[in-house]
């Protein structure tokens, strides 16, 4: 299924400052863009750089004023899903080195304080009907409250106040991952069907690849249940939610609008 993508956002810079945007959707195997166009007001200094694990591209401006960014895309995922459920850990001493830093605590993650919780909460699980198991908990002991968090809110707090948006369900399924000792990190990305409609944010967790006995595959998991990943377009990836902010600034901003649009086509 192909889906359209339509995003506009605006802030105010009151003085030169270097900001730093990721919004655009990812180039991959997995997700194809077919057409895309972005319009950013002018601005002293506009760069791409790679993003993190290589995975899309960051904007580096320098600005002062009223920064207005459009972007639309038109993108065709062929994301192949295997069951989480049916799926074995992969042994900490056969990880790659791509996958072994999300098995590390980040500022939004603090998984080493949760490994009693995981140990006791899901006792019998492991691998992918941890995973599972982690999500059905979110499931039923969560609810998903617009304006119940901030930008500062961690998986900790998340995790005592039960509430949250998709931000906070997807730190607090990567960390209980990491403390199962299942590498996960944060993915940013856009999904129709996610109300209200935003950036959205899930998961990926590192399990078995079914091609291929012998590695290990990123797996998408959305703790909301609002996307399908056979129709998310990843942005980027990152330990948690400020690797993959859409917008960075190196200085004082007033955030203005934004407003996201995606649906199927």
């Amino acid at each position: 299924m192909t889906i359209a993508i339509s995003t506009h956002f605006a802030f105010q810079l009151d003085q030169p400052t270097d900001a730093l945007l990721q919004f655009e959707v990812a180039a991959l195997p997995e997700q194809s863009v077919l057409e895309a166009k972005t319009n950013v007001s002018a601005t002293e200094h506009f760069a791409r750089v790679g993003a993190h694990d290589d995975i899309g591209e960051r904007i580096w401006l320098r600005a002062e004023g009223l920064i207005e960014v459009e972007y639309q895309a038109t993108i065709e995922p062929r994301r192949i899903v295997t069951d989480i459920s049916s799926l074995s850990r992969i042994a900490p001493h056969r990880m790659p080195g791509e996958a072994v830093q999300y098995l590390f605590d980040s500022r939004y993650c603090q998984a080493d304080m949760f490994q009693n919780f995981v140990h006791e909460e899901f006792a019998g699980t492991e691998g992918g009907a941890r995973i599972e198991a982690i999500s059905q908990w979110l499931a039923t002991k969560f609810s998903y409250v617009p304006g119940s968090s901030n930008a500062s809110t961690d998986a900790a707090e998340s995790f005592v106040s039960r509430q949250g948006i998709c931000r906070d369900y997807a730190h607090v399924l990567v960390t209980l991952a990491r403390a199962s000792t299942i590498p996960a990190r944060y993915v940013a990305c856009y999904a129709p069907g996610v109300t209200p409609q935003d950036f959205h944010a899930v998961a990926e967790v590192f399990l078995e690849n079914p091609q291929n006995e012998d590695g290990g595959a990123w797996h998408l998991i959305d703790a909301t249940g609002m996307a399908d990943p056979t129709q998310t377009a990843k942005i980027g990836v990152g330990r948690d939610a400020a690797d993959v902010s859409f917008l960075t600034s190196f200085g004082p901003n007033t955030f203005l609008s934004c407003s996201v649009d995606v649906r199927p086509v």
